[in-house]
């Protein structure tokens, strides 16, 4: 039995047995621990997800080719795996869980909001982005590519650039390099509340980031609070805790 690539699901199969493995091992393992797969396609990462002992695990695949590919190659997973869209799905467990996954790249950052909205049970995630994408959510105040993941992620979670994919590790070979990231739960270390209020706070901020920040968050925030000194600055100035500040004088 065999299985189509499908460009409108941004299927980029990895081959590279090497890096399967070394995207598996990043995993923090514990007994009884709860896992998703989001995206499983041809079971690159499955095969060797699947035989771990003492976990519970879940696949979610939104393409139904892809799943009778692997309930024929893979029959361990039967009952195991969701043919759901992952941005739509419910979460899959009760309770904390882990995430794994090469996410497909078109919907990669819609995948990290769903995770932002699941943050309170989410552990740790072990994702496979587009390098650019990957190198943006780990990025640091200052740089261009800081923006709404990396402020939105580092708030709850320790964000960590594992390793670089080589194009070629996949078929088809997609036209950038991809990176793994980690992601482990910080147990909302800010206190944010609202987290609604605090996404809209920063896509205001960054939304036209070359201007000042009390031109962006003109008509979000109060205009008392646009009169800060720190109002002069852009987006990609603040740190996580200048942006915490200022959501918290927000909410208050």
């Amino acid at each position: 039995m065999q299985y189509t690539l499908k460009k409108s699901l941004g299927q980029h199969f990895l081959h590279d047995e090497n890096i399967c493995k070394k995207i598996v091992a990043s995993l923090s393992l514990h007994p009884e621990m709860k896992l998703l797969e989001v995206g499983p396609g041809g079971g690159a990462l499955t095969k060797y997800l699947l035989p771990i002992k003492a976990i519970q695990f879940k696949a979610i695949e939104i393409d139904s080719e892809k799943v009778a590919y692997l309930q024929h190659h893979y029959p361990t997973i039967d009952g195991k795996i969701i043919q759901s869209d992952i941005l739509q799905s419910e979460s899959p467990f009760e309770g904390t869980f882990s995430i794994i996954g090469n996410f497909p790249y078109n919907i990669s950052s819609p995948i990290m909001f769903k995770v932002l909205d699941w943050e309170e049970q989410v552990v740790e995630v072990i994702g496979m982005f587009q390098k650019e994408v990957a190198q943006r959510i780990a990025e640091k105040p200052g740089s261009k590519l800081y923006g709404i993941l990396s402020v939105l992620m580092q708030t709850f979670f320790k964000v960590e650039y594992l390793f670089d994919v080589h194009e070629n590790c996949f078929t088809p070979p997609p036209k950038v390099k991809s990176g793994v990231i980690r992601f482990t739960n910080l147990h909302n270390p800010h206190g944010i509340v609202n987290k609604k209020r605090y996404i809209q706070l920063i896509k205001a901020a960054f939304n036209q980031r070359r201007k000042t920040l009390r031109n962006s968050w003109k008509g979000t925030l109060p205009p008392e609070l646009l009169t800060q000194e720190i109002m002069n600055k852009r987006a990609e100035q603040l740190t996580i805790n200048d942006f915490v500040v200022i959501y918290k004088q927000w909410i208050a």
